[in-house]
């Protein structure tokens, strides 16, 4: 097997940050699979160029290893493969993605991370290496964490990860009396706000935001327009209207509804009919859904990047229940006045701007908006 030419740490970090940008390319449509990026590097005329790249295609399949060695065909012998997640060294409804690699003849592999599925976790590496290619770990890392932090929390914790996302006015508000919705952000704002729907695999509110908004909650980005996420009601008595935008567009955009264990038959065959897929999960002590239940629920059918849009009474809920993983907070010069619904429900404020447990990954300007994102430690 052909030996690969030396590149420096600088083209590692390169070649793996064009990887890195393949794969987010597919974020919120490769679930239940992660959407994985990868790079064929060759050298050409004495210098390191890409001569192929790929990521996982929608639904998971094929993987993005594969598509990019069948890119680059006989120019991936000797070249070196960037890919952000280990190859997978198992067999599933396609061939192992490290057999693929082995048969191509690449000379060395830069994986950013291994993969903690107890089916790889390891042995993808072991694999190649004990095929005589170069291995190497840890390049772009941390983002590589972050891409795949859907796929981290579902194999390692059996539920996806969540993203807890809010608006909220100058004076810690979310949503005028009545409820009525209110228009806290500008258009940066919410073109940021849908481009993470378009990165989510799916989108949860609580039936209270569903009758105070009667939401969409779909992608209306220009150019995302077709990567709307599954919407998810938490509803424990299958009371959501049926007139809503929601149950109207069923049979366009998936709609779960997540009901209790005992809500009424007739009503979830009446919500079947319209085009809405009725789930099933248990109360918790206090009559209500039991949310880490309803996580693990959606773990089990494979979601990985759940995002919250749910309002007041939704966000502290899984806040308390120590089930968010991520915080948006995009915080806006708007004032609402006071009686206007506080942004978290019955909690003060900081423990959705400064939660316990969390650091601060970004802070950017979005107009006359501003965002913080939380991640937790």
């Amino acid at each position: 097997m052909a030996v690969a030419s030396v590149v420096s740490p600088h083209e590692d970090e390169q070649f793996m940050a064009a990887a890195l940008k393949a794969g987010q390319s597919g974020l919120g449509r490769t679930w239940p699979n992660p959407s994985v990026g990868a790079v064929v590097v060759q050298h050409v005329d004495g210098a390191p160029r890409i001569v192929a790249r790929a990521a996982t295609a929608p639904t998971g399949r094929p993987h993005a290893e594969p598509l990019a060695l069948a890119q680059a065909g006989e120019l991936a012998r000797g070249a070196t493969l960037y890919v952000t997640l280990e190859p997978c060294s198992h067999h599933g409804r396609t061939p192992p993605c490290a057999d693929a690699v082995i048969a191509s003849g690449i000379s060395r592999v830069v994986a950013a991370i291994e993969d903690p599925d107890h089916r790889v976790k390891g042995r993808g590496v072991a694999r190649l290496r004990a095929a005589g290619i170069w291995v190497t770990v840890g390049v772009g890392a941390e983002q590589a964490l972050a891409d795949h932090a859907g796929h981290i929390r579902r194999v390692t914790l059996g539920r996806p990860h969540v993203l807890l996302k809010m608006a909220v006015s100058a004076d810690g508000k979310a949503a005028l009396a009545g409820p009525r919705p209110a228009v806290v952000t500008g258009p940066q704002a919410r073109a940021r706000a849908h481009l993470m729907r378009a990165h989510a695999d799916a989108i949860l509110v609580g039936l209270g935001t569903v009758r105070a908004d009667d939401p969409m909650l779909t992608c209306r980005l220009d150019g995302y327009e077709d990567r709307s996420p599954v919407r998810l009601v938490l509803d424990a008595d299958l009371d959501i209207p049926l007139g809503s935008a929601l149950v109207r567009t069923a049979c366009d955009v998936p709609l779960w509804v997540i009901a209790a264990e005992d809500a009424p038959a007739d009503r979830a065959a009446i919500l079947n009919d319209k085009g809405v897929e009725v789930l099933r999960a248990p109360r918790g002590a206090d009559g209500r859904l039991n949310l880490p239940a309803v996580l693990k629920l959606l773990g089990l059918l494979g979601v990985t990047r759940l995002m919250v849009e749910g309002g007041p009474h939704t966000a502290a809920a899984l806040l308390e229940a120590g089930l968010v993983d991520e915080v948006a907070v995009f915080r806006s010069p708007v004032v609402l006045g006071p009686d206007a619904y506080d942004a978290l429900a019955g909690r003060p404020l900081d423990r959705l701007t400064a939660p316990v447990g969390f650091a601060e990954v970004e802070r950017a300007g979005l107009g006359a908006d501003h965002l913080v994102r939380l991640w937790r430690r």
